[in-house]
């Protein structure tokens, strides 16, 4: 497995979500001001609605710009203990420690790409190869690491 690639992939993932999320307020600031002109001061409920959709909006962009600048911390060495940058394989399947980005698919492998402050991620932190370990009631073990 070629973590440098991986790396890539999740890098193109967060732009693309980046550029949407900034293309969804601008568009909505554009609708935001065509409502100030046209409708007057007694739909400033609806407004203050719209503030608060662009506001979320802001939200999700600032938490995806975060994590975009967080994968330019993670080494792509080989790891011998997982921690941050980890691609881990286990009889569950395939995870890579970096930010909490959902399943991608690489070399037609699933690979779950999640954060060391997931619940999984906590439970692999700091294991080594052929460890064991349950979480929700269900034994993991961990049969490579890169």
């Amino acid at each position: 497995m070629n973590k440098s690639e991986i790396l890539q992939i999740l890098h193109a993932k967060l732009s693309e979500k980046i550029d949407v999320l900034d293309q969804m307020i601008t568009e909505t600031r554009a609708s935001n001001n065509e409502t100030k002109s046209s409708m007057g001061d007694k739909y400033e409920t609806s407004r203050e609605m719209v503030q608060q959709q662009i506001n979320n909006l802001q939200i999700q962009l600032n938490e995806h710009v975060k994590a975009k600048n967080s994968l330019r911390s993670i080494s792509i060495s080989p790891h011998e203990v997982i921690g941050l940058g980890s691609l881990v394989q286990t009889d569950k399947g395939f995870f890579y420690i970096a930010v909490s980005l959902g399943e991608i698919i690489f070399d037609d492998q699933k690979i779950f790409v999640i954060s060391t402050e997931s619940p999984l991620g906590k439970s692999l932190f700091s294991k080594k190869k052929e460890e064991e370990f349950y979480l929700n009631n269900l034994k993991h073990k961990i049969l490579k690491i890169w």
